[in-house]
């Protein structure tokens, strides 16, 4: 009996095959990065995750980090980091730079999957009002700050990155924030990492988080960019 994984190799048509056939988390190969097919694969439940010289890779983990934003973990220490308002937060002003700098920053350390593709590829979705980024700003520099991807009332975080001590989380305390006031549903973090624990996030299963995910796309009209703090 033949017990091997069946990955699917993608074409030029845009569907993806159900998360459920996927293999220790990973769904699909190939395809390419255009807007459309990016789009389809955050609505089901895919994102893309793959080493610059490797083919494209397209991940349906078994299970999902999320932060629920209620629950959100903010210690005395931040509290009083946030208290300080040492930073000034945007959003939406240097998408560019933001995920330029997610990308120097994680080649420095470990390497990194932002690739000039995914650069180019997110752009483009900034371009839509789909891809969003909150920033921190000390001195009129980009010092901190996250991207990620938003259709209807779900957030996608991508990546982070601090040049200065807790900036990454500021920002994303300011887009927890943001998205209570807007009603959104839960941040999808992807991936888990203790950076993220600190915050409160969570592990949840790929069902349940397919049940999250089926109810916050058609939670409201997507919120295209420029988003603005209130």
């Amino acid at each position: 009996m033949n017990n091997s994984p069946k990955i699917i190799q993608l074409d030029s048509t845009i569907s993806f095959p159900p998360v459920e056939e996927a293999w220790e988390g990973l769904l699909a190969i190939g395809g390419d990065l255009q807007e459309a097919r990016l789009i389809a694969a955050y609505e089901t439940g895919v994102f893309p995750w793959y080493g610059e010289n490797d083919p494209i890779l397209w991940w349906a983990p078994e299970t999902r980090s999320i932060l629920v934003l209620d629950e959100l973990h903010i210690s005395k220490s931040m509290r009083n980091v946030l208290n300080q308002k040492k930073f000034e937060i945007r959003i939406d002003t240097a998408f560019d730079e933001v995920i330029q700098q997610c990308a120097d920053v994680r080649q420095n350390m470990e390497g990194t999957w932002i690739s000039k593709d995914i650069i180019q590829a997110y752009s483009r979705l900034h371009s839509l009002g789909l891809a969003h980024s909150f920033e921190c700003w000390r001195n009129d520099r980009l010092v901190g700050g996250l991207y990620g991807i938003s259709i209807g009332r779900m957030f996608f975080g991508e990546s982070m990155f601090s040049l200065e001590s807790n900036a990454s989380k500021v920002a994303f305390i300011h887009l927890v924030n943001w998205a209570k006031e807007h009603d959104f549903g839960p941040i999808d973090c992807q991936i888990s990492n203790p950076h993220l624990k600190s915050l409160g996030a969570k592990e949840i299963s790929r069902e349940a988080y397919m049940k999250l995910l089926r109810t916050h796309l058609s939670g409201g009209k997507t919120l295209r960019s420029p988003w603005q703090l209130h």
